[in-house]
């Protein structure tokens, strides 16, 4: 990407080469915006395309950091009081909902991720559903990649453990399975 920062032309290979990922974490956590987050982060990225250290992590990881900035952007804006009168609040769990291989442990799954604290909770969303590896997802929330393997260690057997009890018989994990 050290190309892409003195010449914008050799930003497009890093468009078409993530453009899909980045849609599909759009889509799964606002999906009415999608569009737009997606276009907005890539405005974005280009634009402080000189701050991208390779030696920090991947351009992947890197890209997931903006997505996820832009993301936090429009949930603040959408939870100010003129936002919610004139627009439809999204339901986040919906997209999880439609993932989940089996229905009902949909509901513990959901009530285990939401106890999770949300440096974890992010860092286990990142790896599982948007398939970060864990140096890059440490590369989009900021941090280094040993607490990043750390969090998620401890993030995985909180969930494990809650979901222990309530898999149905004979049931796997589904979607949630590389929590082991």
């Amino acid at each position: 990407m050290s190309s892409a920062a003195d010449d914008p032309a050799a930003f497009a290979p890093l468009v078409e080469r993530h453009s899909a990922a980045l849609h599909g974490y759009f889509v799964r956590r606002a999906p009415g915006a999608a569009d737009d987050l997606l276009a907005e982060a890539w405005l974005q990225a280009f634009a402080s395309r000189r701050t991208f250290d390779a030696s920090r992590g991947s351009a992947r990881g890197w890209l997931f950091g903006v997505a996820r900035n832009v993301l936090a952007s429009h949930v603040r804006r959408a939870a100010r009081p003129e936002a919610l009168q004139g627009g439809q609040v999204v339901d986040p769990w919906q997209a999880v909902d439609q993932r989940l291989d089996a229905a009902a442990l949909a509901p513990a799954l959901r009530s285990a991720l939401a106890e999770l604290p949300p440096e974890e909770r992010e860092l286990v969303l990142l790896v599982s559903w948007e398939q970060l590896t864990p140096a890059e997802a440490a590369a989009a929330v900021g941090i280094p990649a040993g607490t990043a393997r750390s969090r998620l260690h401890r993030a995985r057997g909180r969930l494990r453990e809650r979901l222990a009890t309530t898999r149905p018989a004979g049931r796997g994990l589904g979607v949630a399975g590389d929590l082991a």
